[in-house]
């Protein structure tokens, strides 16, 4: 494991998004309540520029609003339901701001990966507000956030607005580049998708000084030969099943 891996080894991917409404802070509950020590979920701006948690760029799968998220003021966005589309026990569960998560992460003593996830044409000026936010909530924080994207902009923002903030790079498949993007954004992680991985990739990143983190791992026997691989952390939506006995790693 890479000697600068500070955070959980498996976190719960959108809170515990398939077992409760995804980046809610029911979901966030609910896989500390299953065990996850490790939490992660998806931040953009809502048109008015407060940080608030959602995966998509409009509103219609996880919420009863209609259209792009940002083209909605976060008075409009607290009001919408997010918690009915997933079952009706979570009928009326709201929106999170990134506020929110940070006050309930800290009261639990959790980590937190946030994957920041802006609307098309705001890539600067989201990891720019974002990383400023995270910076602000979590500034005496013993651990602090891991921020991470798919969008090389956004991360060089967010570096810019917070550089004392770790940070993970977001890829499918592992680019030629991705030692010079790793550099470039002085990132501490490649964070790739598990199954466009391979052992020998992973050791040369690690030989190269870097974390590798992996999404969305859902198998105990999966997670465990990543482990053996050397991967420093991943993902699940079922952080029930993978528990740290149950994928090897005590």
């Amino acid at each position: 494991m890479t000697t600068n891996w500070l955070w959980p080894r498996i976190f719960a991917h959108r809170g515990a998004g398939r077992l409760a409404p995804e980046n809610t802070l029911a979901a966030l509950r609910e896989g500390a309540r299953l065990g996850a020590r490790g939490l992660e979920c998806d931040v953009k701006l809502t048109r008015d520029g407060v940080c608030a948690l959602l995966h998509d760029d409009s509103l219609e799968r996880t919420t009863d609003g209609h259209g792009p998220a940002a083209m909605l003021d976060w008075t409009d966005w607290a009001q919408l339901d997010a918690g009915s589309w997933h079952s009706p026990a979570y009928a009326g569960e709201p929106p999170a701001s990134l506020r929110a998560i940070a006050h309930a992460c800290r009261a639990l003593g959790h980590a937190i990966n946030i994957e920041i996830k802006p609307c098309p044409g705001r890539e600067a000026e989201t990891g720019r507000v974002v990383a400023g936010q995270c910076a602000a909530l979590w500034a005496d924080a013993p651990l602090p956030p891991l921020l991470s994207s798919f969008s090389f902009e956004t991360l060089l923002a967010a570096r810019q607005a917070a550089v004392q903030l770790p940070r993970g790079w977001l890829v499918e498949a592992v680019p030629p580049d991705w030692h010079d993007k790793l550099q470039a954004l002085d990132a501490r992680a490649l964070h790739c998708w598990h199954e466009a991985l391979s052992a020998a990739q992973v050791a040369e990143i690690k030989a190269a000084g870097y974390a590798v983190f992996c999404y969305t791992v859902n198998t105990p026997a999966r997670a465990q030969e990543l482990f053996s691989w050397g991967v420093d952390a991943l993902c699940t939506d079922y952080p029930d099943q993978l528990t740290p006995a149950r994928c090897g790693i005590g």
